[in-house]
């Protein structure tokens, strides 16, 4: 097994070797070897599971739905409109589509989604319009609740804006 000294480790996962010290002492992250000296190791393991967790808590999902297939071109705009906002954002992202009621829990990529949440994968849920997500914050029969801390509405970037300060000649 390949072991990586704690500041080769440090630069490869973006953090401090001050941080992975601390991240030893509360147990977050325990090196795989540590020497009689105190020096730390890390595995090679250890690096790919770190890194895949970072890059796995920064993704954005942009969600997106309309009632019924009539409404597929309205489903287009919404995913362009949703890419756009978070293109300019710099997000790293995936799409969810859905057709279906928004009173409809059982939707395949509404469940995708909360499965995505409950795994702790996603940091953020952007989507166009409130009732895109859900017509409800909670179902009660169902015990799910999806917290607003969770998701972010684009609708307002997406709007025009103008400066108070430029005038027209």
């Amino acid at each position: 097994m390949k072991l990586i000294s704690i500041g080769t480790f440090a630069r490869e996962v973006g953090l401090t070797s001050t941080t992975l010290r601390r991240m030893h002492k509360t147990g977050e992250l325990v090196p795989t070897y540590v020497s009689k000296g105190g020096t730390r190791y890390y595995s090679a393991e250890q690096l790919k599971k770190f890194s895949h967790q970072e890059s796995q808590s920064n993704l954005v999902i942009g969600y997106c739905r309309v009632s019924t297939p009539a409404q597929k071109d309205d489903l287009e705009k919404q995913v362009e409109n949703v890419k756009a906002y978070m293109y300019a954002k710099g997000y790293e992202f995936e799409i969810i589509r859905d057709i279906g009621s928004g009173i409809n829990y059982k939707k395949k990529g509404l469940r995708a989604l909360i499965e995505k949440i409950n795994n702790q994968e996603v940091s953020k849920v952007v989507i166009l319009y409130k009732d895109r997500l859900v017509r409800t914050k909670q179902r009660a029969s169902e015990g799910e609740r999806l917290d607003s801390n969770h998701y972010c509405f684009c609708q307002q970037a997406l709007q025009p804006t103008v400066k108070k300060d430029e005038e027209t000649d």
